[in-house]
């Protein structure tokens, strides 16, 4: 395929600072882990080719900063979409808590057309440091999504589930992608049917 013709699949990291939004990236693309932990300030993003139901697709991370007084540098990235990630560190009950609220600040500030079917995916990281808070079972009513919200719990340092969790996020942004292709062939008189739909991703935690 052209790679000038490849989908481009938009993916956002969010969730408190320190949970490891950059260490999963870095583990995702890299396969590699850093204990030295350095803020992100905006947004970093990188990129990488996958294959999604048969086709290459370029996955486009973007990693944004967790830290309360650099937020409002990270809002300018969230329009144009595809998926979300919404990370927390699984020793944390207050960075999991959180997860409503950047889910909030992305529908406000993202704008997508149908939010209650807008694909999230939920990390839960750093499971390899033990004292581990279950919280999969209360996604689905933090969240307050039309469809299952997958959830996986990993850990960027050893990467464990890491390729699991992007690729439902790949398959996510692709299902989404196909669909805004198809509803922009389509007369607008009846548009209105988009708001119809209901995914049914399951959850693999």
């Amino acid at each position: 395929m052209d790679p000038r013709k490849r989908p481009i699949l938009k993916v956002i990291l969010l969730g408190d600072s320190a949970v490891g939004k950059t260490s999963l990236m870095n583990q995702y693309i890299h396969k590699k882990f850093t204990d030295t932990y350095k803020a992100t300030i905006g947004a970093d993003f990188y990129t990488k080719d996958i294959i999604v139901d048969n086709k290459i697709v370029t996955l486009q991370i973007w990693d944004t900063v967790g830290q309360e007084r650099f937020q409002s540098l990270g809002v300018a990235f969230y329009r144009g979409a595809d998926c979300v990630v919404l990370v927390y560190d699984v020793s944390s009950p207050a960075s999991y808590h959180s997860l409503e609220v950047w889910k909030d600040e992305f529908l406000i500030h993202g704008a997508p057309r149908d939010p209650r079917n807008f694909p999230f995916v939920v990390i839960g990281n750093k499971i390899d440091l033990g004292n581990r808070i279950c919280c999969k079972d209360q996604i689905q009513d933090l969240l307050l999504c039309d469809y299952t919200v997958p959830c996986f719990e990993t850990s960027a340092k050893d990467g464990t589930n890491v390729e699991e969790a992007f690729q439902m996020v790949a398959k996510m942004a692709f299902s989404i992608d196909k669909e805004d292709e198809l509803f922009s062939s389509l007369p607008e008189t009846i548009h209105f049917r988009r708001g119809e739909r209901r995914s049914n991703f399951n959850c693999v935690c």
